[in-house]
């Protein structure tokens, strides 16, 4: 199971969104690194992607977002193709494009990017963990790698509702969000099942990425 472990200390509701006000707005680190939009059904959410201090981890969520694959390639980080684990084709359109957000967790993030939508799937391959001195999970709208343990990096990502210090140094941070937080918002207070799993579909429908 690919998941965000150590849920931290529930805040009162006030105090959070006043956090997340605060942190609302967080301004482009670097022009030149990229910029990702999912398209969902409740709003639009940009990402900034660090490529400039998170190189392989931008790299790899880059290649299952895109639908540029490499000719005859096998599933990896660097070739843009990932093994369906429903039919175990190789695929080269966006891993990340009709998929769900399938764990919500109000107060402390949302994680998507699974193909299977439970938790238990990725593209086919695992790569290491990436980690940078300056990136941290210090607010909302951070963007990290969930995981199984160490080293087992695939395509589930989640997006912090709040600082989350305890995860450093056991996830891998590689972008932030730079607009739609109040979209994160919205998708973090979805009611939910007993496993975190969001009652009605929070669907990523299309994904743009702009390099």
């Amino acid at each position: 199971m690919f998941a965000v472990r150590g849920r931290p200390a529930r805040m009162g509701k006030v105090f959070r969104r006043a956090s997340l006000l605060a942190n609302m707005a967080r301004e482009v680190s670097d022009p030149d690194n990229p910029q990702v939009t999912l398209q969902t059904n409740h709003g639009d959410i940009v990402v900034e992607l660090f490529a400039d201090r998170a190189p392989k981890t931008v790299e790899n969520f880059l290649g299952l977002a895109r639908h540029d694959p490499a000719a005859d390639a096998e599933p990896a980080r660097d070739t843009n193709t990932w093994e369906d684990p429903k039919s175990g084709e190789v695929r080269g359109d966006s891993l990340y494009e009709g998929i769900v957000f399938h764990r919500v967790i109000d107060d402390f993030m949302i994680q998507g990017g699974d193909p299977m939508e439970n938790g238990r799937g990725g593209p086919g391959y695992e790569f290491d963990d990436e980690f940078h001195d300056d990136l941290t999970h210090d607010g909302p709208g951070i963007l990290s790698m969930a995981n199984s343990g160490p080293n087992t990096n695939g395509s589930q990502f989640f997006i912090t509702l709040d600082a989350t210090p305890h995860l450093d140094g056991k996830h891998a941070v590689f972008g932030q969000v730079i607009d739609g937080m109040d979209v994160v918002e919205e998708i973090g207070g979805v009611p939910t099942g007993r496993n975190d799993d969001p009652r009605e579909a929070v669907e990523i429908e299309k994904v743009d990425v702009d390099e």
